[in-house]
């Protein structure tokens, strides 16, 4: 009873949720046929990373049912932080999130940072469409990732990335034109 209640209540007329049920599906699954109401209860049941972000789309902050799907992430995302449609996150443990704006199909994994530079808010990335993370990154500053981008593990990213990029290292490079 509560799948299809938060499925009828929060999903099923929400481009953004919607978004988020086909890209997660999609790099999850190799199930195809699946309605968008089937991958959602597949999703929040057997992807606890798929119920955070579900849950900060919705912004439940007292729906004591959510424990049912969650595990114990200590990962923030600014409430400020605009974020399109098809947000992956893959084990987001320690994990800071204050842009001013991400395009869609992002992913990330654990122990990235996204933040300000020197304590402004007004100095905030704006990252594209189809964006990849590896861990341990850190994004800051007023800066601009492009689309189509990825970033490797353990990059500290400081200045703007031209889109079609691969980039790697401490400060982060770019390494390959896609």
């Amino acid at each position: 009873m509560l799948l299809p209640y938060l499925y009828n209540k929060y999903v099923k007329n929400n481009a953004i949720l919607i978004d988020d049920v086909h890209h997660n599906f999609a790099v999850r699954s190799q199930r195809n046929n699946f309605t968008v109401k089937k991958k959602f209860f597949h999703l929040l049941i057997y992807y606890p990373e798929f119920a955070f972000v579900f849950f900060w789309r919705i912004k439940s902050r007292s729906f004591i049912w959510k424990i049912l799907f969650l595990k114990n992430y200590s990962c923030k995302i600014f409430s400020s932080s605009v974020i399109q449609g098809g947000l992956v996150a893959y084990h987001p443990y320690a994990s800071v999130i204050n842009a001013r704006k991400i395009g869609k199909n992002f992913i990330f994994r654990n122990s990235l940072t996204i933040g300000n530079k020197n304590n402004d808010n007004r100095l905030l990335p704006v990252i594209g469409d189809n964006v990849e993370v590896g861990a341990n990154v850190v994004i800051i500053g007023a800066i601009e990732i492009g689309d189509n981008v990825i970033i490797g593990a353990g990059s500290v990213v400081v200045k703007s990335i031209p889109s079609d990029s691969v980039v790697a290292g401490n400060p982060a490079k770019i390494i390959k034109r896609l």
